[in-house]
């Protein structure tokens, strides 16, 4: 299928300006994460990398590699991968847009009834190719459109899924330790980008200041200050977030550093602690995450979390946002996007947001 492919095509990365990790190869798998971060504290393995699900229930998908590359900044695709063309078609929704919106409607009235203040109700849309892909060629065209060079891709097989794997691009830190600093970087409350300069100025500063979302975000920042606060010596949480942009969105974000009481707590440890957030699941976690399995087809990964952690506790995870699964015999892939829904949401805006967010992934497979 792919006789000619590089030799250095990683199983796993994640690029990041501040710093990539790209891997090959298994030494050995992990479904469950708590023997993962056995066998990094007992020193059996140098890194681990892979994805988290949606579900901590459910089996996750770690590997231990072979082989590991570090680079100080972001990755660069490889040449092979920019010649290629890709062609794809949207052959399914799920849910259909308008009963998304209807989804919305219902849970705005949850909200309103209910001790539920905040939900992320998701949709997909299926994709299929005319010839079997290579997820990678995915993750390249993803970083070559990253206003920051942002992508990840992690194989799906070792919790069941052969050959599958997820790909995206997420701006979203969910956190990451670099020896005792401890850093997170939340993003809620989004705005799609607009056509002209003036429109788009506007569209960010109303972001900036609408309640809507400042409210929203702002569960977000309590959930880790609530998680981190008895794991840190100190902890630095800005007052009002900042606005930040990809090329398809504009996000409130706020970063959140730390400095760590325990030097032996890994960031997949920490990984596992502040997952889910708010931002992809809701608050109170619980009551949200009831709702989203009632409501929604199984998210996967999706929504789950996607990095590495080495042997000394050091590491970075990304929220499993902007992404598709790219199914084992690469002819076809799901792809997600997501919304927070608070008691004063617009359904039609809602839905119009995760149209903008499925626009990322959609780029990259040339929709």
């Amino acid at each position: 299928m792919h006789e000619d492919r590089p030799s250095t095509a990683p199983d796993f990365l994640l690029s990041r300006a501040t710093g990539s990790v790209r891997t090959q190869g298994a030494r050995q798998t992990f479904t469950d994460v708590d023997a993962a971060i056995s066998a990094l504290r007992n020193k059996d393995a140098t890194m681990v990398v892979g994805a988290i699900p949606f579900d901590s229930d459910t089996p996750a998908a770690l590997t231990v590699p072979e082989k590991i590359i570090r680079e100080e900044g972001p990755l660069e695709p490889h040449a092979y991968y920019r010649n290629q063309t890709l062609k794809s078609r949207v052959v399914g929704f799920d849910p259909e847009p308008e009963e998304h919106l209807r989804r919305m409607e219902a849970a705005i009235g949850t909200i309103e009834t209910s001790k539920l203040e905040k939900v992320v109700l998701a949709r997909a849309v299926d994709i299929e190719f005319p010839e079997a892909i290579d997820p990678r060629l995915v993750a390249a065209r993803l970083i070559d459109l990253s206003a920051n060079r942002d992508g990840f891709i992690a194989d799906l097989s070792p919790a069941g899924r052969p050959g599958a794997m997820l790909v995206g691009s997420s701006p979203e830190v969910l956190i990451k330790r670099q020896g005792s600093t401890v850093s997170a970087f939340p993003l809620a409350g989004s705005s799609p980008r607009r056509a002209t300069p003036t429109e788009d100025h506007i569209a960010g500063q109303d972001l900036l200041h609408s309640a809507k979302d400042l409210h929203e975000h702002a569960f977000v920042v309590e959930h880790l200050r609530r998680v981190l606060n008895p794991l840190c010596e100190r902890l630095n949480i800005p007052d009002t977030p900042q606005l930040i942009s990809t090329n398809e969105m504009w996000h409130l974000g706020t970063p959140i550093t730390g400095t760590l009481k325990d030097k032996d707590l890994t960031v997949l440890e920490l990984a596992l602690a502040t997952h889910p957030t708010p931002a992809i699941c809701g608050t109170p976690a619980e009551a949200a995450q009831a709702l989203i399995e009632t409501a929604e087809t199984d998210r996967g990964f999706y929504a789950g979390a996607v990095g590495w952690c080495d042997s000394s506790g050091d590491g970075e995870y990304m929220v499993a946002i902007r992404c598709a699964e790219v199914a084992g015999d690469g002819l076809s892939a799901r792809a997600w996007a997501g919304g927070g829904i608070v008691g004063d949401s617009n359904a039609q805006a809602e839905l119009e947001e995760t149209t903008a967010k499925l626009q990322t992934i959609l780029r990259a497979l040339s929709l």
